[in-house]
């Protein structure tokens, strides 16, 4: 999958309507586990195991990615739609679209967002004045 374009795997499009669930500020990433915590507090006894680990896993992603590469006002957030959890994580940097590895060894790492991708029912990313959005809806189940 390296190989594939970025556009065709990371489609530039709005995300759909959901409810609030859970919102964080982020300025670094020894926050991380803090963020991961609140989900496992918050969601764990409404979903398989297998489905949190999911949806940890994409919003740590997406949210060190946007720290390490995106800079800034960092916020990541879980929403609720009918069929899933949608992350929004957003950064500072509106000019630089999420860039997927391409043609890069996998163990020097940069593939998260294709495996985002891959386990998402939708994804997506849109720029604002001052901020850009990442997205993925994930399934509940």
């Amino acid at each position: 999958m390296t190989g594939q374009a970025a556009d065709r795997v990371w489609p530039s499009a709005a995300p759909p309507a959901a409810e609030p669930l859970l919102h964080w500020q982020l300025g670094e990433v020894a926050e991380l586990p803090r963020m991961r915590a609140d989900v496992r507090a918050t969601v764990a006894d409404q979903v398989e195991p297998d489905v949190l680990d999911q949806l940890i896993l994409a919003l740590d992603e997406m949210a060190s990615n946007a720290l390490r590469h995106g800079g800034g006002r960092v916020e990541a957030a879980v929403r609720l739609t009918d069929t899933g959890y949608l992350i929004e994580v957003s950064d500072s940097a509106p000019a630089q679209p999420p860039t997927p590895a391409v043609d890069r060894d996998p163990s020097q790492g940069g593939l998260g967002l294709y495996l985002i991708a891959r386990m998402a029912l939708r994804h997506g990313w849109y720029a604002g004045r001052s901020a850009k959005h990442v997205w993925a809806l994930l399934p509940r189940g």
